[in-house]
């Protein structure tokens, strides 16, 4: 798919917090940006529920469109944001709130767990990955993983799965190693599945995911 005018146009929304936040939002521009870009899509805009905080000095700093939204974070506003910027796509990376009125085929959203056991409200961030220690010390699983799914509003962290790449845990793991290594499998591969997906690679059919002359290829593990 090829925009209307030009490349195709990414909007994202990353909350980040109140200090920092927004790497992987960083790193879908600077994709954008290599030559060849490993992301061919331009990213138009970027939507955080802090004022001033990471994600907003991210923006600043590779000058990309800021937008502040306090709320209310239903379906009229998250129609408003993607019909301001013209976007073609969603890409939700490290975003916090619920997403309503959005067409899942075209908005996607990146976790730092295996979905769906370790998906939900509250289940982000740190606790995540505290929660996936804890069941991995109690002998219930060996591994975490970067999950990314076409987002739908049954329920938060949900829809289809896109790719999933496994993180093995190690014996010596805690909440803070684990999620250094989770979040260094998200940025490599964000990029790269959303290109995927911008481009009709992979795409969303009657709730399946396809995927289009990619014989042999997994990306569901």
């Amino acid at each position: 798919m090829e925009s209307i005018g030009g490349k195709i146009r990414i909007l994202v929304f990353a909350s980040g917090d109140a200090t920092g936040g927004g790497s992987g939002f960083q790193e879908l521009v600077e994709f954008s940006r290599t030559n060849p870009p490993i992301l061919d899509a331009q990213i138009v805009g970027v939507v955080s529920n802090h004022q001033n905080g990471g994600v907003r000095k991210k923006a600043d700093a590779l000058q990309i469109p800021f937008e502040y939204w306090p709320g209310p974070y239903d379906a009229k506003g998250y129609r408003s944001f993607v019909g301001k910027y013209k976007a073609d796509f969603v890409m939700c990376s490290g975003w916090l709130k619920f997403v309503r009125g959005l067409d899942p085929a075209r908005t996607v959203n990146i976790h730092p767990g295996p979905l769906p056991r370790f998906g939900g409200p509250g289940m982000y961030g740190h606790h995540a990955h505290e929660a996936i220690i804890a069941a991995f010390q109690r002998g219930e699983i060996t591994q975490s993983a970067v999950t990314m799914h076409f987002v739908d509003e049954a329920a938060y962290d949900h829809g289809p799965i896109i790719f999933q790449m496994p993180v093995l845990i190690r014996p010596d793991d805690d909440a803070e190693t684990l999620a250094k290594r989770v979040n260094e499998k998200e940025r490599a591969w964000q990029s790269h599945i959303l290109n995927l997906v911008v481009h009709g690679l992979i795409y969303l059919s009657q709730g399946q995911v396809f995927y289009k002359n990619m014989p042999g290829q997994r990306f569901f593990y």
